[in-house]
């Protein structure tokens, strides 16, 4: 089947090398021409345009969108342009799902198909696949499902659920969920699950970190807690060697917890890094759809939160407690 991708980055080249193993054929387009004649080199059908892009795909085109959330509706409103009636623009990145609902609607007066496609997989979808939330319109999902199957994990080693009935697109690693926005609406879900996952990999890690903080020696004066019993807080710890322990047979293994003990075997100390945790939305919306339902997430919350902290957004915050602390009781700020 042929398929066209925009954004060759980290993901849309990958996705597209995946789907030229399968034997699909591939039109591409990125702003960056060394990405695109690096597909070529794999044996992708280049373009150096959006116009020429269209020119290359056959009819009915399916174009497949992998870009950052805020480049989509401009990319989307140049390529509608220059498409016509049961054409498809399919966005696999992050967008809002009331984005595609949107966009859906206004695409469908046009006579263009919409179809959003949460993916997950990272730089590691290449080998292990793509898992695919997917919304839109039943029979247009249908027609590319030779896309989604050849992005997807496949059924691999992982055994049936018990008692699981059906013998659906689920255990491949794609799902069609619902109509337009469904797909993405999955995707922001699952990716707010994420950042409390990580979160609380990270935390615990941090306390196991920290488990030798009786060895140090503590100020002793007024704006320094005392540590009650330094002989409870002894243990220099492995921590490589406990993320590897953990991965096998224990209750939290994850493929999370497989990175962060790669990351830790690279880089105990993990100096590299100065801890700026991004986001890139999904976490926000994810929280947003949660008080529109009424449904508490705290943890989700709470990890969110943390990443704005990470990217600096308390220090204001800290500096007013800080101010407060100096102005009721003279406490001076450690330095």
């Amino acid at each position: 089947m042929q398929i066209g991708m925009i954004g060759l980055g980290r993901m849309g080249a990958n996705m597209c090398k995946r789907l030229l193993r399968s034997g699909h054929n591939c039109v591409v387009y990125d702003p960056n021409l060394n990405a695109v004649k690096s597909l070529e080199a794999e044996g992708a059908i280049g373009s150096t345009s959006l116009g020429e892009f269209v020119e290359k795909l056959q009819a009915p085109r399916a174009c497949w969108l992998m870009i950052p959330a805020a480049l989509v509706d401009s990319t989307i409103e140049q390529l509608a342009s220059l498409l016509v009636k049961n054409d498809i623009i399919i966005d696999g990145g992050n967008s809002y799902y009331i984005d595609d609902i949107r966009r859906a609607h206004d695409l469908k007066d046009r006579g263009i198909h919409y179809v959003d496609v949460g993916t997950s997989g990272g730089v590691w979808g290449l080998e292990r696949g793509y898992c695919q939330m997917i919304g839109g319109e039943a029979d247009v999902v249908q027609h590319l499902d030779p896309i989604f199957k050849a992005l997807a994990p496949g059924r691999g080693t992982i055994t049936t659920t018990p008692n699981r009935t059906s013998r659906g697109s689920a255990e491949e690693g794609y799902l069609h969920c619902g109509p337009s926005g469904a797909g993405h609406f999955v995707k922001m879900v699952h990716n707010g699950i994420e950042y409390g996952l990580m979160a609380a990999y990270a935390e615990g890690f941090n306390v196991l970190h920290r488990a030798n903080v009786g060895k140090s020696e503590r100020e002793k004066d007024a704006e320094t807690t005392p540590l009650r019993n330094p002989e409870h807080h002894q243990y220099d710890l492995d921590l490589p060697e406990i993320a590897e322990l953990w991965r096998r047979g224990s209750v939290v293994a994850s493929w999370l917890l497989d990175l962060t003990a790669n990351a830790l075997a690279e880089q105990p100390h993990l100096t590299d890094f100065a801890g700026r945790v991004s986001d890139s939305g999904e976490g926000r919306w994810t929280i947003q759809a949660a008080i529109e339902e009424g449904v508490p997430v705290p943890v989700l919350s709470s990890a969110l939160f943390a990443r704005f902290t990470s990217q600096g957004e308390a220090d204001f915050a800290n500096r007013i407690l800080s101010a407060m602390r100096f102005q009721f009781g003279g406490h001076v700020e450690r330095h």
